[in-house]
Formats: C-alpha cells, sequence, structure tokens
C-alpha cells in the first residue's frame, strides 16, 4: 500500500469515501434527501478542499464551516454523525492507503469534525 501523495490519490479516496457514505443508512439521507448532492459535481470539489488542507494548494475557496452550519439548520447534524463521517472516512483512508500523509490526513479530519461540531453547537 502507498501513501496519499497526489490529487488522483485524493480522488480515489474521495470516491471511496463517498461510497461508504451513500450506502450508510444513518447518514445516506443527509446528502441525498437534505443536501441534494450532484456527487459528480461534488466530489472534484471537496478533493479541491482535501488537496488544499493535505498539500496546502489548490483552488478550494468555499467556507466549509458555512456551509456545514446551513446544513445544520436543514438536518440537525449530530454528534453520532461526524462519530460515522469520521469512522467512514478513516475506513476509505486505512483500506488504500498507509503512511505520513494518511495518517495526516486522518488526524486533519477529525480536528475538522470537531471545531465544527463546536462551531455548530455553540
Amino acid at each position: 500500500m502507498t501513501d496519499i501523495t497526489t490529487r488522483q490519490d485524493l480522488e480515489l479516496l474521495m470516491g471511496q469515501f463517498y461510497i461508504s457514505l451513500l450506502e450508510d443508512p444513518e447518514i445516506r439521507p443527509i446528502f441525498t434527501d437534505i443536501a441534494k448532492i450532484d456527487l459528480a459535481a461534488h466530489l472534484p470539489i471537496i478533493v479541491d478542499f482535501w488537496e488544499q488542507a493535505l498539500f496546502g494548494k489548490g483552488t478550494y475557496r468555499n467556507n466549509t464551516l458555512a456551509i456545514h452550519q446551513q446544513l445544520h439548520q436543514k438536518a440537525n447534524l449530530t454528534a453520532q454523525n461526524f462519530k460515522t463521517w469520521l469512522s467512514c472516512f478513516n475506513t476509505a483512508v486505512d483500506a488504500n492507503f498507509k503512511g505520513p500523509m494518511a495518517e495526516k490526513i486522518k488526524t486533519r479530519a477529525l480536528s475538522i469534525a470537531t471545531v465544527m461540531q463546536i462551531k455548530i453547537h455553540s
């Protein structure tokens, strides 16, 4: 298994991650019924986000917190939702990658989820 080193690696990871999210009966309705994401349009944006977060480069300029605060107003995102999101994320990373960047992205995901929960519920 190799480490995460390229945008293509992030594309693979996010594809696998979103497959697992959309298979999860708890999380799927948030994405399909409430956020109504178009996965084909969403994946390049989320890859942009992680390229920026992990490699410090890319074109992502959206306000991630504001997007999730708006979603929370519609869906009441719970601690369990974040726990499920992190579990799916970590599983996708561990199934596809191994190395310092794989560990870094999991740490970043935990940090982001923690801050989001604090900001959303404050």
